[in-house]
């Protein structure tokens, strides 16, 4: 029997419990994700942008809330965090932060035509970023990959900070 999860109102629960117990070495890989898209190469606000159109494209809510929440807290614009969901039609944006809107989309859609990141594509991205630049917005999306399973397996409590967003009694 499935354990109850963040759809019952008044009771949130996470699918499965905190990772960490079970594979302690996540403890010592996050940190390091972090830091590694975090360096000073792409700045926050594009790095969370991107975050955040990563789980709208991937549906999902624990990680549309946690970097809508990163970005009010940056204090970015209602406007521009809303306007991420229709960001090609949306004037707020940057080209470089187009651009790496557009990178995340055409990763995370298949393309049963062909390659997902054309030339002309990774042309645009190379005009606004450097190579360490473009190298950290690939393991920004890198991150979210790395993170997707347990967003859309294990279900954490969407809002609540890494280490308090699993339930706990699972398996009972």
């Amino acid at each position: 029997m499935s354990a109850p999860t963040t759809t019952e109102p008044g009771n949130p629960r996470s699918r499965m419990p905190n990772p960490l117990p079970f594979l302690p070495e996540l403890a010592e890989i996050a940190p390091v994700l972090h830091q590694a898209i975090r360096n000073g190469s792409v700045p926050e606000t594009t790095t969370n942008l991107v975050q955040l159109r990563a789980g709208q494209v991937l549906g999902s809510t624990y990680f549309t809330i946690r970097d809508t929440a990163n970005l009010r807290a940056a204090g970015e614009p209602e406007e521009r965090i809303t306007a991420v969901a229709t960001w090609r039609t949306a004037s707020c944006f940057t080209d470089a932060e187009r651009v790496a809107l557009e990178l995340t989309e055409a990763v995370l859609t298949p393309n049963p035509a062909g390659e997902r990141v054309s030339d002309e594509l990774h042309a645009r991205a190379s005009a606004h970023y450097d190579d360490k630049a473009l190298w950290t917005l690939v393991m920004v999306l890198g991150h979210i990959g790395f993170f997707t399973p347990a967003a859309l397996i294990a279900k954490p409590i969407p809002g609540r900070p890494p280490g308090q967003n699993y339930s706990e009694g699972h398996g009972e």
